[in-house]
């Protein structure tokens, strides 16, 4: 097997015509060289050079090898240059997904952080529900994602770093009766109609409440969170809103805590795939992430 090194020797001979001038300009004996080139010969089974009077020439198969031999080390150090790159965030890309709401603000202040700071990165966003974030995490088609545990789903093969806990509020429209209130109970909700993302409660925010026996009577299936928020104001029911999101809240809907008997907290997370080595733009999305948080 051809190794660089060797090669490298091998164009500086052919490029200087000596053993010698070869040695002074690798800052190698001259007979660190000629070891160098008898190995190469051995191994690649022909003479290389004409040893002469007057320094070396290269033979046919020398001139042969030449040319492959530049192109192989012109590739490597291109390599070489690339890998540094990405190691000094010169170039890269970063896969970022993330649930709805967390583009409300989290998201696009991370990446726009991260941009400012490292602005020949590539990155891009994916969108979508927890259980779908995970699982093209699994197949090496996100770097990142940012997820919630509003349900019962499996975190196996998954590296997670808490970023908060996000307390739900639920949307009534400004007329709703319970509207001016600052904590409901669920049960206050029981005859209301829901929009959910889902026709199924299991696979909504409200998931974690089913333990509890409240079951929603969900009228409207809209998947788009700010949408949702159209068919609260307009008075066709309630949502559930994370406080994540509420601050982009428009501003015919109230919005009422609930108590945290009824519907706990969610957790939310950075994930990454378990045994999988970060790349240098992953772990440092994964810093500005860290730092929006804490702002």
């Amino acid at each position: 097997m051809l190794e660089s090194h060797g090669l490298r020797v091998f164009i500086e001979v052919a490029r200087l015509g000596s053993f010698t001038a070869a040695g002074q300009s690798l800052d190698y004996t001259q007979s660190a060289v000629s070891r160098q080139i008898s190995a190469l010969e051995d191994e690649v089974g022909v003479v290389l050079f004409d040893r002469l009077a007057r320094g070396v020439r290269l033979t046919e198969p020398g001139r042969y090898l030449l040319a492959h031999a530049e192109a192989v080390v012109d590739r490597l150090d291109v390599a070489r240059r690339e890998l540094a790159d990405l190691q000094d965030l010169a170039a890269g890309r970063v896969r970022v997904g993330a649930f709805s709401t967390a583009h409300s603000s989290l998201v696009p202040k991370t990446i726009s952080a991260f941009r400012t700071l490292h602005p020949k990165i590539a990155v891009s966003l994916r969108d979508g529900m927890t259980p779908r974030l995970l699982s093209l995490l699994a197949a090496e088609e996100l770097d990142i994602a940012v997820v919630s545990t509003t349900a019962d789903y499996s975190l196996d093969g998954v590296e997670l770093a808490k970023l908060f806990d996000d307390a739900m509020f639920v949307g009534v429209p400004t007329a709703h009766r319970l509207a001016g209130r600052d904590r409901v109970r669920l049960a206050e909700l029981a005859e209301d109609v829901w929009i959910a993302g889902s026709s199924r409660p299991e696979d909504t925010l409200i998931s974690s409440c089913l333990r509890n026996g409240f079951r929603p009577r969900i009228g409207f299936v809209v998947r788009e969170w700010i949408a949702k928020q159209g068919f609260v104001a307009a008075g066709l029911g309630v949502t559930l809103i994370p406080s994540l999101a509420a601050h982009a809240v428009r501003p015919d809907i109230a919005l009422v805590s609930l108590h945290a008997d009824d519907i706990p907290v969610r957790e939310v997370y950075a994930a990454t795939a378990r045994g999988l080595s970060l790349s240098a733009a992953t772990t440092a999305f994964l810093d500005v992430l860290l730092r929006q948080v804490g702002r």
